[in-house]
């Protein structure tokens, strides 16, 4: 059996397909993987990898910075500000945005931005086939 998968921001619909299983990062319950039947759940996401395993075993990456993830019936749906599949990240873009937090920590340990910034860049480099930064 399969779901409805929709990955939505503010501005367009991201993705929307079926899929039989979705693995988030959820703040403070760490990853969490979603089946049919899953029962009703809302949670906020922390910036992560969220995987879509489609109806044909394909598997469809996003970075998603933070949202929250829905589950209802026969249905996930992520909503986020910023989401991107991995397919369409920008890796010197996102090289770039990891040295400019790097260079804002050094300036000022205790900027929650520019941490938040570090782990954010950090996951587009890796999910853009840039080094393993973690």
């Amino acid at each position: 059996m399969a779901f409805q998968v929709e990955f939505v921001s503010p501005e367009a619909s991201l993705y929307s397909g079926e899929g039989t299983q979705v693995i988030a990062r959820t703040r403070g319950g760490g990853d969490i993987a979603f089946l049919t039947g899953h029962e009703p759940f809302v949670g906020s996401l922390q910036a992560s990898e969220v995987r879509v395993t489609e109806l044909d075993g394909t598997v469809q990456s996003f970075a998603v910075r933070s949202g929250f993830v829905s589950v209802t019936g026969d249905s996930v749906t992520v909503l986020s500000d910023e989401a991107t599949p991995s397919g369409q990240l920008d890796l010197e873009q996102a090289r770039a945005d990891l040295a400019a937090a790097e260079a804002a920590l050094a300036a000022d340990e205790a900027n929650a931005y520019a941490r938040e910034d570090l782990v954010w860049a950090r996951l587009r480099v890796r999910l853009a086939g840039g080094e393993n930064s973690h």
